[in-house]
């Protein structure tokens, strides 16, 4: 009977093996389609440690994390004043910190944005990838939200992917929210660095309407461009 036992055992062990080999080999990044890059998300667990950034599968763009359940307290959704944004101090390596607001349409700027070229985020190492740039100067809250222009603290170095997809599909969500109504958002975007890496593997974004609860969210979006390959560590990239 133990003799048996073990054998199931090791059969059950090799297949283990043999299935995850075998996803490792036949990895590769998937084209990208802005339908499913909108839309694809799965849940992860809330967490601030370096090692539980989730890694992107080649599939979903965004995953939510929480349940899609914000990790507010019931102090960080107190209306203290019509509205207000923080940003955390640079690190020791100069990398952005998280950004929290409490939003408001008072807020939102009636002008263009202005010139931002002159910020340069850890990792920005910019290049032409296909005939097109590859990283954004990407705003944590972005310039619609609160008019928030060339401010480095608010400034990090993203995947025009990213930056022009699945941020903007969340940022136009808060702001048509706060278009359409007098209610207040509590927002927070967390970019998420891997150890001493310059160039964030993503970003975590939260937000809650207060007055009503009609808008909640809580996702993390890779920072990521298909079929290139970036060195977190320092911004170099290359076409896969």
């Amino acid at each position: 009977m133990r003799r048996n036992k073990r054998r199931s055992i090791s059969l059950i062990g090799l297949l283990f093996l043999l299935l995850i080999g075998g996803f490792r080999g036949n990895y590769k990044s998937v084209p990208i389609q802005v339908d499913k890059l909108l839309n694809q998300e799965k849940t992860i667990k809330n967490s601030q440690r370096t090692e539980d950034i989730p890694i992107f599968d080649g599939e979903n763009y965004v995953v939510t994390v929480n349940k899609n359940v914000p990790s507010f307290t019931d102090k960080d959704l107190t209306i203290e004043s019509s509205g207000w944004q923080k940003f955390e101090d640079f690190d020791s390596l100069n990398r952005v910190g998280v950004a929290e607001a409490m939003l408001h349409k008072s807020m939102m700027p009636t002008e263009s944005r202005g010139d931002i070229q002159q910020v340069y985020p850890t990792g920005w190492q910019q290049k032409k990838i296909q005939g097109k740039w590859l990283y954004n100067r990407s705003h944590l809250i972005a310039y619609q939200l609160t008019g928030e222009n060339d401010n480095w603290k608010n400034l990090f170095t993203g995947t025009e992917q990213m930056n022009q997809w699945p941020m903007v599909k969340y940022e136009n969500k808060v702001a048509n929210y706060l278009r359409a109504t007098n209610n207040h958002i509590r927002y927070r975007v967390n970019p998420r660095f891997h150890k001493n890496e310059l160039v964030c593997r993503g970003v975590q974004v939260e937000a809650q309407s207060i007055e009503d609860n009609q808008l909640s969210f809580n996702v993390f979006i890779f920072n990521i461009e298909d079929e290139v390959t970036i060195d977190y560590a320092t911004g170099q990239a290359s076409k896969q």
